[in-house]
């Protein structure tokens, strides 16, 4: 069984869904980063870790910001692959993905690109600037490694779609809770609980919600519409420096998880 199912099964036992914390690879130098992310994970199921990128277009005002920083400061992949192969060393069960932009997975070719992922300890790959129809490269070269290959599920998106992304998918999905990039609102969108239902009925792997999420309250209403969790990013790096307040909120969210109508977890075990 890999960390992502292991994961899931153990939520649903605990009836509850996962906080998984957004943190740049470098930030805010190469040399805290490890430490930073560290304060992230009393509170963390999983980890999703981006590779600092130029031009993250995915990627709201915050979390921009914060990429530049890591690069100024002299991050690059071998330094961010040596933070994951540390947290993977300390922590052997915790799923561990990387967000990395395209170029930089075609820069040294996919196959080599995945096969140092892979060495590194991660789990998945979400590349979100290649959408679906394209991804096929990118899930092929993943799968010889044996790494799971994350995909976004918009909103509104057409039945076709959320099939290619069932069929190519694995360990989770990430659904988008509104258009647009992270971190630009405070409140973030509502994705219609049957979006989650026809991710289900497609087999798709399980749902977690990013974009936007960054208060106990977007927590519980993106569990009420069907997700089995959620990614959290611009806030916690907003508090980044305020280490009381970056725990209380973290400990809030968390809470969040565990406040579940009964329908919920019900619908969540169906999966």
């Amino acid at each position: 069984m890999n960390r992502y199912s292991a994961l899931f099964e153990r939520l649903d036992r605990e009836r509850r869904g996962a906080l998984v914390p957004f943190a740049i690879l470098g930030y805010p130098t190469p040399e805290r980063s490890l430490e930073w992310i560290e304060a992230l994970l009393p509170h963390a199921d999983a980890l999703e870790l981006g590779l600092p990128f130029s031009d993250p277009i995915a990627d709201g005002p915050v979390i921009q910001t914060a990429s530049h920083e890591a690069l100024t400061a002299g991050a690059r992949l071998n330094s961010g692959l040596a933070i994951v192969g540390q947290l993977r060393t300390r922590h052997p069960e915790l799923p561990i993905g990387l967000l990395v932009y395209a170029n930089l997975v075609y820069q040294p070719g996919l196959d080599h690109f995945y096969r140092r992922i892979q060495a590194a300890g991660a789990d998945s790959v979400l590349v979100p600037d290649v959408p679906s129809e394209e991804a096929q490269p990118f899930v092929d070269a993943a799968r010889r490694c044996g790494l799971a290959s994350i995909l976004i599920a918009p909103p509104n998106a057409p039945e076709a779609t959320l099939a290619r992304i069932a069929k190519l998918g694995s360990g989770y999905t990430y659904v988008v809770s509104r258009s647009g990039v992270t971190g630009t609102e405070k409140q973030a969108g509502r994705p219609q609980a049957t979006l989650f239902e026809k991710l289900s009925a497609l087999g798709a792997p399980p749902g977690l919600v990013g974009f936007g999420i960054s208060s106990p309250g977007d927590v519980q209403a993106a569990l009420a519409q069907g997700a089995r969790g959620v990614i959290v990013g611009s806030s916690l790096i907003e508090q980044s420096r305020d280490p009381e307040r970056l725990q209380s909120h973290l400990h809030a969210l968390a809470l969040a998880t565990r406040r579940q109508p009964e329908g919920i977890h019900a619908r969540a075990s169906q999966r």
